[in-house]
């Protein structure tokens, strides 16, 4: 009796547990990552947004023991790498990491986009900013911001300036430059950032509003000249090279910042999980001094929902600068 007592009991406590699992949701079933995650950077290889990215990724493999692949997706100003993501299901396996002009540019200087970048996608945590810099070539006579201005308005469009991409950072900034001084230059669009510095390095263009950490080198060689910096005091990299600010554009302090997303609907312990120890590897001392400093980038890792609201912010900036300029993406 005792025996058929205990045998249904056990039957009991196994059938309970067979339910339980099945009912259970995947994410409290197993831990997060169990396979290779991808993050998707709508950029070519060696712009600041791929160098934030693949930091991220290796320092992410590392906790999670799982191959992290940047995926490099450029075309249409980022659309087409966003687009990618936007398709992903939303599991936590497929992330974007871009920059500012994806989230809060891009929907102002094209309507016909397919997303809108504060609604369909999850926030996750800020990434970096870079502040960044009016670089020439040295055949450019100009020596300063001022002697660069009072060239452009003398001879309009004859300086050719390369940006990465229509409506991007450094096609914005420069339009900006333009409202604020009457100075016209004619722009060049690239790919990404690196093609247009390899042209800037060649001689084919003559000017460019990039992130310091992508030009540094070559100003430290003498392959460019960098007129300005857009951070709030001097770099000590390079202490004879004035702030915007110094430079008589007050005001007019640029800089670019990147930030991680996954596509809406992805659940939440997942993306708390992905936001925990993306801030705790942008928040480590040594990370910050031995990888993020060496491209000149500065961590705003946090928490999703101030992220959330900075991008609010940040959107409603510059779409207020977009409509004055009246840039549109083709």
């Amino acid at each position: 009796m005792v025996t058929r007592t205990m045998h249904r009991v056990a039957a009991s406590i196994i059938s309970s547990l067979v339910v339980w699992i099945a009912c259970c949701p995947p994410s409290a079933a197993q831990s997060y990552p169990t396979k290779p995650v991808r993050i998707v950077v709508p950029y070519a290889a060696g712009g600041i947004t791929d160098i934030v990215a693949r930091l991220l990724g290796q320092r992410l493999a590392e906790r999670w023991g799982q191959q992290v692949i940047i995926d490099n997706r450029p075309g249409a100003n980022a659309q087409l790498g966003t687009e990618v993501v936007l398709r992903a299901p939303p599991d936590g396996y497929t992330l974007l990491v871009s920059a500012d002009t994806t989230f809060v540019m891009s929907p102002h200087l094209n309507p016909n986009l397919k997303y809108d970048p504060l609604v369909d996608f999850e926030p996750i945590s800020g990434l970096g900013y870079s502040p960044q810099a009016i670089v020439v070539h040295p055949s450019v006579a100009a020596k300063t911001v001022g002697e660069l201005i009072a060239h452009g308005k003398a001879h309009p469009g004859e300086v050719n300036y390369g940006t990465f991409g229509i409506g991007s950072s450094g096609h914005l900034n420069i339009e900006l430059l333009r409202m604020m001084t009457g100075a016209r230059f004619t722009p060049v669009h690239y790919r990404g950032a690196a093609p247009a510095i390899a042209d800037l390095i060649g001689g084919h263009i003559q000017l460019m509003i990039v992130s310091v950490g992508l030009v540094a080198e070559m100003a430290q060689n003498g392959q460019l000249r960098l007129l300005a910096i857009g951070s709030d005091s001097r770099l000590p990299q390079f202490p004879d090279t004035p702030t915007l600010a110094e430079a008589g554009l007050k005001g007019f302090e640029r800089g670019s910042w990147y930030g991680l997303v996954a596509p809406k609907g992805t659940p939440a312990d997942i993306l708390a999980q992905i936001s925990r120890d993306t801030q705790a590897i942008f928040g480590d001392e040594t990370f910050q001094r031995q990888s993020l400093a060496r491209s000149y980038i500065n961590s705003i890792a946090g928490e999703p929902a101030p992220f959330a609201d900075m991008m609010r912010r940040e959107s409603a900036k510059w779409k207020t600068v977009i409509d004055a300029t009246g840039v549109k993406a083709e």
